[in-house]
């Protein structure tokens, strides 16, 4: 009888690509899981959340009308707006839940990368190692970790299914297929306005991997929608008040900022360390810096074109990164950053693609090395995120990071001084302030913070300096105005102090603290007509001020109104009941009345 041979069973493997995706979806979910014990940050965050009332509303079609007409935070991303919206309707003002939400939508992108990647290149391990490097390199933990760059995370997203759409329609072209790239693209744009140099991207796309030449005519509809909305968003900037000056950035400035930011970018996705949720402008001269790294760009640029026949990714990758900085390298300054990590979560998909697929063909006979290079990368980028995700902790945490890794960075000082001073840490927030002024002696806000600061601590003389230069140096701002009033008024200057008052109402007419402190200034002075009218305007805006009523009703009586004072008073009364003085005065009024009626 013949001998049978027993069967090895054959191990069991994943169906397909699926244990690719397990694998990605839980490398972000687990190194991004701590974010789930995060608060906001008071950079931007309230703006965008914690102190935006349209926001906080939750979804209506009040909001939605407002979310697409809003210049609020300087731009215009109405599906940013709405994302933000639906979390507040879901877990209200839980942080970690917001915070939850952007790192579900960049797994889900990272995913598509991989989908998009393959599907347009066919090669399964290069796309899924640029998927990699997109959901876990450090430099995209600040569009991630923080909560108001949720317009990076969706814009992204809404990238991949453009992508992913046009590989369907260049695949089995069709009106229906066009169209609806075409509809994502627009979704992309109201997400972040920065994707409006995609149709750019696509046109490479065109010439690999599609290899289908240059067919601007298909892509006119989307350079239309790009024109539109940088039209836009330029008029939002503006209207802010968001675009920096050529005098406060003179264009040469922002030409050499953004060639050595271009260079800069590259090194730190290499070498992704010292990374801060603000870049301050360097102080020194960066002729020379540019000027190198004009030089190795251009070279970089014609060796990659001139490889394209042997190499097309080099080229498409690098063209990607060069063309998709663009809206963001400040040659338009929109925010006073130097450069920012967020900036690069789109345009490091170029250099991954040709970073990838190079050191793939260099080491196509080395398969080991290739390997073992790869985990070792990836193993680096699952550290190095898990770290920097951790300084987006809270406020502090994430100001003094900053402070450390960099230079002269008077921004995360002077966020830093105003969470410790709402903490009550008022000696460490002064010192914060004090080194804000030093390194920035122009900085306005920076000023008017150390004089406020200063005058509650009980040192007016000095906080009169402070004050004085934020109103020098920022003649527009009623918050300046305001506070150097009222330390003028500390030091009895009364008339001084009513002048500033009234130039910050002037500035701001609204201003119901600045028609109050004009009023007890006026009081001072003898000037009761003109001070009864400043607390009938605070009354006006806030009709709950029980000290304005009071003092209202005092100044009434004093000039013989008798009928109104007692109103005001009664009014005093009502709103608080245990208001003993203003009782009194209530009482002196009715029976000062009552005797002159007799006469």
């Amino acid at each position: 009888m013949p001998r049978r041979k027993l069967h090895t069973p054959q191990p069991l493997r994943p169906p397909g690509d699926l244990w690719i995706y397990v694998l990605l979806a839980a490398a972000v979910f687990v190194t991004y899981s701590q974010v789930l014990h995060f608060d906001f940050v008071t950079f931007d965050d309230p703006e965008y959340v914690t102190a935006n009332p349209h926001v906080q509303a939750g979804l209506s079609l009040a909001g939605v009308v407002w979310a697409f007409g809003s210049s609020a935070a300087g731009s215009w991303f109405p599906l940013a707006w709405l994302s933000h919206m639906l979390d507040c309707d879901l877990f209200g003002l839980d942080a970690g839940w917001h915070h939850f939400t952007n790192v579900c939508i960049h797994a889900l992108s990272a995913l598509l990368w991989f989908m998009v990647l393959k599907r347009i290149t066919g090669a399964r391990w290069r796309s899924a190692m640029a998927a990699f490097l997109f959901a876990l390199h450090p430099l995209h933990v600040e569009s991630v970790a923080w909560v108001c760059e949720r317009k990076d995370v969706l814009s992204a997203l809404f990238c991949a299914l453009t992508l992913w759409a046009y590989a369907g329609y260049v695949a089995r072209p069709g009106r229906g297929r066009y169209l609806l790239t075409l509809f994502l693209f627009c979704l992309g744009l109201m997400a972040k306005p920065m994707l409006v140099t995609l149709p750019v991207v696509l046109l490479l796309l065109d010439q690999w991997p599609f290899r289908r030449g240059l067919r601007i005519l298909e892509k006119l509809p989307f350079f239309a929608a790009s024109i539109a909305v940088s039209l836009v968003t330029y008029l939002v900037h503006r209207q802010a008040g968001a675009l920096a000056s050529f005098e406060v950035v003179p264009l040469a400035a922002r030409l050499e900022n953004a060639l050595v930011s271009y260079v800069v970018y590259i090194f730190k996705m290499l070498w992704p360390v010292n990374l801060a949720v603000f870049y301050p402008y360097s102080q020194a001269s960066l002729v020379a810096p540019a000027v190198m790294a004009a030089i190795a760009l251009a070279a970089v640029t014609v060796i990659v074109i001139r490889v394209f026949p042997r190499w097309p990714y080099l080229a498409v990758g690098w063209l990607w990164y060069l063309v998709t900085l663009v809206p963001v390298i400040g040659l338009v300054q929109a925010g006073a950053q130097a450069r920012a990590d967020r900036f690069t979560y789109i345009p490091m998909i170029g250099i991954s693609i040709a970073v990838v697929w190079g050191v793939s063909e260099a080491l196509r006979a080395w398969p080991r090395v290739r390997l073992a290079l790869a985990a070792a990368v990836c193993a680096a980028c699952l550290v190095l995120t898990w770290l920097q995700v951790g300084y987006w902790r809270d406020s502090v945490t994430l100001y003094r990071h900053a402070i450390d890794v960099t230079t002269d960075n008077y921004v995360a000082r002077f966020n830093l001084a105003s969470v410790l001073e709402a903490r009550g840490r008022s000696a460490e927030a002064l010192a914060q302030l004090r080194e804000t002024v030093r390194i920035r002696p122009y900085f306005a806000s920076a000023h008017a913070e150390l004089g406020q600061l200063l005058a509650q601590q009980g040192q007016p003389a000095e906080a009169l300096g402070e004050l004085q230069a934020a109103v020098s140096l920022k003649p527009d701002s009623a918050e300046a105005h305001f506070r150097l009033g009222s330390v003028l008024g500390t030091l009895g200057r009364a008339t001084d102090a009513a002048a500033e008052f009234a130039e910050a109402i002037r500035l701001q007419p609204e201003n119901a603290d600045a028609h109050y402190n004009l009023a007890l200034a006026l009081a001072q002075q003898d000037k009761l007509p003109e001070a009864a009218r400043e607390f009938d305007a605070t009354v006006r805006l806030r009709p709950d001020d029980v000290d304005a009523r009071f003092n209202l009703g005092i100044v009434l009586a004093r000039l013989g109104r008798l009928d109104e004072s007692i109103a005001q008073l009664s009014d005093a009364v009502r709103i608080k009941p245990d208001f003993a003085e203003a009782r009194q005065a209530l009482d002196d009024a009715i029976s000062l009345k009552q005797r002159s009626g007799k006469r």
